[in-house]
């Protein structure tokens, strides 16, 4: 396949460019330095120097579904992330300015779909949002007043910002910006980008307060001319999200934390998940759904290192996380989702830079919805429907760091009441999540 050819071709170059090195550029500081590719004979140094930082980073995942679904299937998706980073204050003395421009690409199969698992929430993080190009990001950020203000706008994500959170895990339960899991169709995780702008303020203390202003339209969801820096018609609104954030360092350790609370409005109008437009239940009457203006939610991230395992290496640790949503009732098909877990970094002394994760996490159907699959029985008893309510699930991984460009995090996986329903079979999936920067 063409992805896989090109990762040959990458690593090759790689690997001749360490065998071309010079006497103090080793097999070993080529295996334990940041790119695959190396440095390109000292060209990709000098361009970080000079205020540009280029990077191609493939993420791939492999799952099979061990137990669950209609049919044992092993699929495979991956993504690729052409990145550039411009230090614009090196390269045109504009003082603390940034641009930053990522184009990606996405290929593969959805294991979810395929094995008929029927879980509200992917076991393959990395699908989805179509297997095609997008432009990412392509962005300014200009911080004034030595760093206290920062502004960015352009084509933004919103969860490289707001409800920001790592993607270590495979299961979406577990990944990225919380809010997106809940109600995607208008909140907009990675790979897909929104015209935005975002102002944020670094107090004293450790203490950040940021509100954005997104764009909502569905049609930045179409595959069709994605890479464009288009201004397609169609906005139903603003999604106006707000979060205020901790960072402190705590203890005779200074284990460091992060601790953020946040809401977010949007002012476009939506279909109501139980009324009709008398206010009687839709699933009842067969009219169509009472139309509700605005949307909104609460979340909350947490994450805090409770252990140091080496006093010289402050990322060898234990830390814990939690993070929480609530969307409304009124147009949420899913109204929160709950998840909490560990990460250690650097437990064996031989293996500093080894990850071990664990996470559990609840992702639950609005009551409305519930409800109304309810009255749905009763309607016609004969033509029964699930009655939703959680989905649960679980996630163990070993994060191997084998070079210091390359991670393997083979994983479990076990999502009980798939779909939010005990009519579906448990799934248990078999994953091996790869990570490569070029």
């Amino acid at each position: 396949m063409l992805h896989r050819a090109v990762i040959w071709l990458l690593l090759s170059a790689g690997l001749a460019a360490s065998e071309t090195a010079t006497a103090d550029d080793t097999l070993s500081q080529y295996l334990n330095g940041k790119y695959a590719t190396g440095t390109w004979g000292g060209a990709r140094t000098k361009l970080e120097k000079s205020g540009v930082n280029l990077g191609v980073d493939y993420t791939a995942e492999t799952a099979y579904n061990a137990a669950g679904g209609s049919k044992d299937l092993v699929d495979y998706t991956d993504q690729w992330a052409f990145t550039g980073d411009f230090d614009l204050d090196r390269l045109l003395a504009l003082h603390d300015a940034e641009f930053k421009l990522a184009i990606t690409k996405r290929n593969g199969q959805n294991l979810s779909d395929d094995a008929d698992l029927g879980t509200l929430q992917q076991v393959q993080e990395v699908f989805g949002r179509g297997q095609t190009w997008r432009l990412t990001q392509l962005w300014y950020d200009q911080k004034y007043f030595s760093k206290f203000v920062d502004w960015k706008i352009g084509r933004l994500t919103a969860g490289e910002d707001f409800a920001s959170f790592d993607c270590a895990f495979q299961n979406l339960t577990f990944c990225g910006s919380q809010p997106g899991n809940l109600v995607g169709d208008y909140w907009f995780n990675w790979p897909v980008s929104q015209w935005a702008t975002r102002l944020k303020f670094n107090f004293a203390g450790d203490i950040s307060f940021q509100a954005g202003a997104y764009e909502t339209n569905p049609h930045f969801l179409n595959t069709t001319d994605a890479m464009l820096p288009l201004f397609p018609s169609g906005a139903t609104g603003v999604r106006v999200p707000v979060e205020l954030g901790w960072s402190p360092h705590l203890g005779k350790d200074q284990l460091t934390g992060s601790y953020k609370i946040g809401a977010w409005y949007d002012s476009s109008t939506a279909d109501d998940v139980f009324d009709d437009k008398n206010h009687d239940p839709s699933v009842v009457t067969g009219l169509s759904p009472a139309r509700r203006h605005g949307r909104y939610g609460v979340y909350a991230n947490f994450e805090q290192q409770v252990l140091r395992f080496d006093a010289n290496d402050a990322s060898r640790g234990l830390s814990f996380f939690l993070n929480a949503t609530f969307a409304d009732k009124r147009t949420a098909t899913l109204d929160n989702q709950v998840a909490v877990g560990l990460v250690t970094t650097g437990l064996f002394d031989a293996r500093p830079d080894d990850e071990i994760g664990f996470a559990v996490g609840r992702t639950h159907v609005n009551e409305n919805v519930a409800h109304g699959e309810r009255l749905q029985n009763e309607d016609a008893p004969g033509s029964p429907v699930d009655v939703q309510h959680s989905e649960y699930a679980l996630e163990l991984y070993y994060g191997l760091q084998a070079t210091g460009w390359f991670m393997a995090r083979p994983n479990i996986q076990f999502i009980a009441d798939p779909g939010g329903t005990s009519h579906n079979k448990d799934v248990v999936v078999i994953g091996l999540k790869t990570d490569l920067k070029f």
